[in-house]
């Protein structure tokens, strides 16, 4: 491990890829990333599987058996990536066991078709927690509203869950309320709190590339000074919101019999405006009790000069950054409107992404199956 990454992991952030493919599994990357990255997690994502499947032939063989098997595209899908993600949880085994659980994690997520279903969340949840068959196994679910009620469900079935696709502070504390919730229901079933984790993946990047775009359009010096701000102080109110949920007499009383708190998982950290330093969603984010899941390119650019500047640097930044937020609404940026249109938005690039993999997958039975 590097000093920056050692320096993270100091401040109690954990590293996880957010990235995975076949081709890392097979060829010794995904160990190597733990050995000498300090990579702890991965995080996967319907666009990430879309990307690993349209690329090489790593997938080949097992396509041609799922075409002579006459496996359905639904069917295949759900056969590649489950067996991803299986091969990944088996590489992390030893840091989930030396972490007692607490890393070593590898999500999948939930069809996105079924971002408005509740039921059949919770369902297909299910299924993908039984076939991959592994305690390290987080299942990715949507904080739509339609997805509050199946995250306390799954959670209360004693499987662990990633929340993602939160955008906004009240969809955050609803979040942390569904998670509060299934802790209640799975501790009223008998079942064993300290068995279930959960990360609650709060979105950064996207929130400043839209945010941005509005500051653009204004065109004046007071909206250009709040380029590149939304982002950060939105996630650091976040923690904010985290911190008072998990100081209440609610939690304590769970805490008291082994249950774990549900960590904020800062996702989309990779800079996408050039002009930003390409560390500045690691750098300031660090806070204890905390994921950054990373692209790789993010990863290798701290390692080579990100820093660790402050382990308070979230905790410390709360009225700046509930003034960048007020400042917003004045030059008539409408918070509500602005999450509510990236989480409208973060479902459809999934449901694209999904439908391209389910396009590409179709292609390639066919031609296995000439």
């Amino acid at each position: 491990m590097s000093a920056s990454t050692d320096a993270l992991a100091e401040a109690g952030v954990s590293i996880w890829l957010d990235d995975l493919s076949r081709e890392r599994i097979e060829s010794g990357n995904l160990q190597e990333l733990i050995e000498s990255k300090g990579v702890v997690g991965v995080t996967t994502n319907p666009s990430i599987f879309q990307a690993a499947l349209a690329q090489g032939e790593a997938y080949t063989p097992q396509i041609e058996q799922l075409a002579e098997a006459g496996a359905t595209v639904d069917e295949a899908v759900f056969a590649l990536t489950t067996d991803d993600v299986r091969a990944a949880c088996d590489i992390f085994m030893p840091l989930y066991e030396a972490s007692d659980g607490v890393d070593g994690r590898v999500s999948i997520e939930v069809d996105p078709r079924l971002a408005h279903d509740t039921a059949a969340t919770v369902e297909s949840a299910r299924a993908l927690h039984a076939t991959v068959d592994r305690p390290n196994l987080l299942i990715k679910i949507p904080a739509t509203v339609e997805g509050l009620p199946a995250i306390t469900q799954t959670l209360a079935e004693g499987i662990s869950v990633n929340v993602t696709l939160i955008f906004s502070l009240d969809r955050y504390r609803a979040v942390m309320s569904a998670f509060l919730t299934g802790l209640e229901q799975a501790r009223a079933a008998g079942l064993d709190l300290s068995t279930l984790h959960s990360v609650a993946s709060f979105f950064v990047s996207r929130v400043d590339t839209e945010v941005d775009k509005r500051l653009d359009a204004l065109g004046t010096e007071v909206a250009t000074a709040l380029r590149g701000r939304a982002g950060i102080a939105n996630a650091r109110l976040a923690y904010q919101a985290y911190e008072e949920v998990f100081s209440t007499p609610r939690w304590q009383n769970l805490a008291d019999d082994g249950a774990r708190p549900q960590r904020p998982l800062w996702a989309s950290t990779g800079v996408k405006d050039p002009a930003y330093p390409d560390t500045m969603y690691v750098t300031e984010l660090v806070a204890p009790g905390t994921v950054n899941t990373m692209p790789e390119k993010t990863l290798d650019a701290f390692i080579d000069h990100g820093e660790v500047i402050s382990t308070t640097v979230v905790t410390d930044g709360y009225a700046e950054a509930s003034k960048v937020l007020d400042d917003l609404e004045v030059l008539g940026i409408r918070y509500q409107e602005v999450t509510a249109l990236l989480e409208r938005e973060g479902v459809d690039k999934f449901v694209s992404a999904w439908d391209e993999l389910l396009a590409g997958i179709a292609t390639e039975l066919e031609k296995a199956g000439e």
